[in-house]
């Protein structure tokens, strides 16, 4: 399978566009990696992105506006 083809089939089952699934980047899982779902350690391609919403969230809603960066 192609990385197109796995863009287009992810758009077409979650209602995303082929760019946001783009913007996501997926990728097909190596059959020959034996994971463990419910491990702490899920591995490098594995992204919660609840988490990073959360991170992201606390790493701009304290940061003041329009300050100068020199006084």
């Amino acid at each position: 399978m192609r990385q197109a083809d796995l863009d287009r089939a992810v758009a077409r089952a979650t209602g995303e566009t082929v760019s946001t699934i783009k913007r996501l980047g997926f990728l097909l899982a190596d059959s020959s990696d034996v994971s463990d779902p419910d491990s702490d350690n899920l591995g490098p391609y594995v992204i919660d992105w609840d988490e990073l919403e959360t991170q992201r969230f606390q790493q701009t809603a304290w940061r003041p506006h329009n300050e100068p960066a020199v006084a």
